[in-house]
């Protein structure tokens, strides 16, 4: 292969220049063509050192260290060994443009497509280099103004090919052009360059260094550069500062900072801009005023920029509720400006707060500011979120200089409102329009395919990047997984982790014609690692899911607190608290995300106190509960019938929020007053809220429904319909399981036709699964068989357990046994099902099949669920599980059982348990009556006037709960227990469920 024209001779001119000791006085031919400077002992040299375990003394004619000077670790990076001229940029990928002009010729030049080499620019023989170097300077400046880098490098190239060399003036411009590139390669050889021109010592060269690397997302190089300059001034700082904060080392960032301040350098407005951005993007909210603060003490006044950065990073990180309230501080100090405007209508967008978006377009066009694309891309983006299609595509037209960031946000909005085909058109006119679709405009339709589950278009389209020449990247393959994840395609979405990483290895199920499409090993990041644990908390691959943290521990992303979180999760979800808890423990950084992850995790697996003692740590190390958190908190009271630290946690939401409760808490709220007993309350949290929307409505009818005021739950369905709000499917849960908890099956039948003739809402298997419940309660059961039937569904668990203890109810063992068939093959290793197959058969004189079913129990190693409850005791929860007598008080709650038991007996009560001991052994299938112990615990220590709450993770049994309706008797005392599956309040020797609910179990 041929060597491009010009590199013998600048390879002579820079080796020749050199005396024989030099490193570089060895030349080889290199394979690929040109030239390939080698060590006189083969050693293979880097910028910043050698190869561990070689030595070598520094050269007096050469700008390489020796290896014992090197304070940098840093790799050696080959394509650097043949980088000491700037001939190589003679090879650069053929993408760059092939066409040319000379600066003082107006004959282009060009080469065809596969040519290895850029066109050789015609220059006249007479120019001298001086006057050529002038030239190409001029032109590379245009370039760079017009923000066309690749031309930039082009040029290079074609200036190099003529023999002009750049000077200390045009590298940082030329190191600019390959940042925004991201052209390590090029970067390197022009670093080559500047080693042995030599220029590294110039600090405006070495600060451009610095930031290029930055750019790059090399900060190792980006130090080294730094710690070998003489001299160092506050740009040198600050682009350190900025690349450390820009990495998310903020610890780092900050050091750096406070060392800038060690050394002598006054930090500028900018240095400032760089630390208080880099806390506000990381979600630092707090710090980043503190900064902003300090910056006043220190004498200097925050400029737009400053407020900018803050507000910047807490829209990116989703705070749109405060960045609108630090926009508004900011508005009282300075004036904002285009970049002001562009950074909060973001969060306008995000709240679809369309009347401040609008207002902020006001403002814009009052203030004369120049709708420039990122004033109306983001406006665009606005109008498209709120709803309003036809304004974004009005401020579109009026924009006149569009780029294509502007039309890819226009386009992936059309895409994330599922308009395909809208967005295919604007793909069209773009192109039309003179524009090249870039990797982010494909990346767009990949990702909106992916979450529709069309899996063959997302693939075209990925093809389509490969095909136009360009390289599908990270952000293409978390599209694809991440909208596979979306779609259910979760088998899809793990081939596609495996083959970024080994791709010449996999042929992917992903798609028929797609075998080995990735020619490049992609590197998953912070994001593919999320959406791959996310698909093994979904469908609990717990075995997979520690594959992916093994990934995580080599890779080094454990640092990252939102994977952690992942991870936490994935563990959870897979019923693996331990290893939960311990990843959460390493933590170094945590936030209220890694909190609320933890706390959801131990609700997750009917832990909530735990999650309730985790929350008091976390108030401890001086974190704010968010929102979530309180949601999550407000669910643990609802599980264990916590009343007084619901009321707790409501009073800290209305301290903390003196305009008023969101929806979503209130919503919460009402469940979980509702689910403590409290219906009142329930109903005056309801009653505060002004403007309700459906999920406050669904919340309310849900609680009349727990509590069986069927009644109720009717009269507020009906003005909910007068108030225009419209039902949804999970209106039609709770009203349906309204009329089945009082058998209104009439009632429950109309409402189930109209769901979908009158309504619109398409039933589900869970509204299926009401109607057989309230059929099979009803004693309905050949109608329930019939209906079942006719489901266009294929039968879940749920559904034909609630068939099953129907037939339990009723006696029924013909169709409980068919139930119960069925439902083995769907749930096989459930250990409730074969029990209560076991009473229809007991309870039915048929001891055979019964003993049967038992057999069968204990053969295939079955187990119970563990079974617990909960009281709250002042500020404690208490708690108790099945076979577990470690209780401190455990004796004086046995003696207070024994004392209640002689008071039963004597009026009546006969324990009800179906099933007895066998032969001394305990049987398991008995009730530990987990609940009577919380009872008398509650007697113990509450005053009489205080009523019980108790929860229960499982359905009561007949015999608790005859008993317990006596204690309520006995001891003139309200009892309240949920079983997870209906509220009981037990009063005076009833109970509020009439003795219906208890027999199915």
């Amino acid at each position: 292969m041929s060597t491009a024209p010009g590199v013998h001779k600048i390879c002579d001119l820079y080796i020749g220049a050199r005396p024989r000791c030099c490193v570089w006085s060895l030349r080889q031919r290199s394979a690929l063509g040109g030239y390939r400077l080698l060590n006189l002992q083969q050693l293979e040299v880097s910028v910043f050192g050698v190869k561990k375990g070689k030595k070598m003394s520094s050269c007096c004619c050469c700008a390489i260290p020796s290896a014992s000077n090197s304070n940098s670790s840093l790799p050696g990076h080959p394509s650097l060994l043949r980088a000491k001229s700037l001939s190589p940029l003679h090879r650069l990928p053929s993408r760059i443009p092939t066409t040319h002009s000379s600066p003082h010729c107006t004959a282009q030049a060009t080469c065809p497509v596969n040519s290895r080499y850029l066109p050789k620019v015609a220059v006249p023989f007479d120019e001298t280099p001086h006057s050529k170097a002038r030239s190409f300077a001029k032109l590379i400046s245009s370039h760079c103004r017009s923000q066309r880098w690749s031309d930039v490098i082009s040029v290079l190239a074609s200036m190099i090919a003529d023999g002009a060399t750049p000077d200390r003036f045009l590298l940082p411009k030329i190191l600019k052009a390959c940042s925004e590139l991201q052209e390590w390669e090029t970067a390197a050889t022009v670093h080559g360059y500047v080693i042995t021109a030599p220029l590294e010592v110039d600090i405006v060269v070495g600060n451009s260094l610095v930031d290029m690397y930055s750019k790059c997302g090399d900060i190792t190089s980006a130090r080294a550069v730094f710690d070998r300059m003489p001299v160092r001034d506050v740009v040198s700082w600050t682009a350190l500062v900025n690349a450390y904060a820009d990495a998310g080392l903020l610890d780092v960032a900050l050091a750096m900072f406070q060392s800038m301040r060690e050394n002598g350098v006054r930090p500028d407005l900018i240095s400032w801009n760089a630390l208080i951005s880099g806390f506000a993007r990381k979600g630092e909210t707090g710090m980043a005023l503190l900064l902003l603060d300090e910056l006043r003490e220190n004498g200097l006044q925050p400029g737009t920029n400053s407020w900018n950065g803050v507000v910047s990073g807490l829209v990116q990180n989703g705070c749109f509720d405060d960045a609108l309230e630090i926009f508004r501080q900011m508005c009282l100090h300075v004036k904002p400006n285009a970049v002001t405007i562009a950074s909060i209508l973001p969060a306008c967008s995000g709240l679809t707060a369309l009347n401040l978006g609008q207002e902020l377009h006001s403002y814009v066009i009052r203030n004369g500011m120049k709708m420039n694309v990122f004033v109306g891309g983001s406006l665009i983006d606005m109008y498209l979120k709120c709803g309003k299609s036809g304004f974004a595509e009005r401020v579109f037209a009026d924009l006149e200089i569009r780029n294509v960031p502007v039309w890819n946000a226009l386009i992936a909005a059309y895409a994330d409102e599922d308009k395909m085909s809208e967005a295919l058109d604007l793909l069209d006119l773009m192109q039309k329009d003179g524009f090249v679709p870039t990797v982010i405009t494909y990346n767009t339709f990949i990702a909106a395919y992916a979450r529709r589950g069309q899996k063959d278009e997302a693939f075209k389209f990925l093809f389509e990047i490969i095909r136009k020449g360009l390289k599908p990247n990270v952000v293409s393959m978390n599209a694809l997984t991440s909208g596979f994840h979306h779609s259910g395609l979760n088998d899809e979405a793990l081939d596609l982790f495996r083959e970024m990483q080994l791709p010449k290895l996999f042929s992917t199920r992903c798609s028929s014609v797609l075998i080995g499409m990735l020619d490049v090993i992609i590197q998953p990041n912070a994001v593919t690692i999320n959406s791959i644990l996310s698909v093994c908390a979904d469908l609990k691959l717990h075995h997979f899911g520690k594959e992916v943290h093994g990934f995580v521990l080599r890779n080094s992303f454990e640092s990252n607190v939102f994977v952690s979180s992942a991870l936490i999760d994935m563990y959870a979800k897979c019923c693996d608290m331990s290893s939960a808890t311990k990843v959460f423990h390493g933590m170094k950084d945590k936030n209220v995300v890694s909190w609320n992850v933890l706390m959801a995790g131990h609700n997750h697996n009917e832990h909530p106190e735990a999650a309730l003692k985790l929350y008091l740590e976390m108030l401890e190390q001086n974190f704010v509960p968010s929102s979530i958190t309180l949601m999550i908190l407000l669910l643990s009271c609802s599980n264990i019938m916590a009343l007084r630290l619901g009321r707790e946690l409501h009073s800290c939401i209305e301290k903390g929020r003196p305009d008023g409760c969101p929806l979503t808490l209130a919503s919460t709220l009402i469940n979980m007053y509702a689910k403590c007993g409290s219906i009142k309350d329930a109903k005056l949290v309801f009653d505060c809220v002004t403007e309700k929307d459906l999920v406050i409505w669904n919340a309310m009818m849900a609680g009349y429904s727990l509590h069986r005021m069927t009644t109720d739950a009717l009269s507020l369905f009906k003005q909910m319909e007068q108030s225009g709000i419209k039902p949804d499917h999970i209106t039609f849960t709770a009203i349906l399981s309204a009329c089945n908890q009082e058998g209104f099956v009439d009632e429950g039948w109309k409402l189930f036709k109209m769901m979908e003739d009158f309504y619109g809402v398409s039933p589900t298997l869970e509204h299926f699964t009401c109607m057989v419940d309230m059929l099979g309660t009803a004693g309905l059961l050949e109608e329930s068989l019939d209906l079942i039937r006719r489901i266009p569904f294929r039968p879940d668990a749920c559904l034909w357990a609630t068939l099953l203890k129907a037939c339990r109810l009723h006696s029924n063992y013909e169709i409980g046994e068919r139930a119960a068939r069925a439902l083995f093959e769907v749930e096989p290793r459930n250990a409730l099902n074969h029990i209560v197959l076991y009473n229809i058969f007991a309870m039915s004189g048929l001891w055979d099949s019964a003993s049967t079913m038992r057999n069968a129990l204990r053969d295939q190693g079955l187990k119970m669920v563990d079974i617990s409850s909960w009281i709250e005791i002042g500020s404690a929860i208490h708690s108790f599980k099945s076979g577990d007598s470690t209780h401190p008080e455990m004796e004086t709650i046995l003696a207070m059982w024994n004392k209640l038991a002689d008071g039963m007996s004597k009026v009546g009560y006969v324990p009800q348990n179906v099933v007895f001991c066998d032969q001394g052994e305990v049987d398991p299938f008995t009730c530990y009556h987990t609940e009577k112990l919380a009872v008398c615990l509650g007697i113990i220590s509450l005053r009489a006037n205080i009523p019980i709450r108790v929860s229960k993770n499982v359905r009561m049994c007949i015999d608790c709960h005859s008993s317990i309706k006596f204690i309520s008797k006995i001891e003139d005392r309200d009892i309240f227990i949920t079983d997870g599956c209906f509220y009981h309040h037990f009063r005076d020797g009833t109970c509020s469920c009439r003795d219906k609910c208890c027999k199915a179990w």
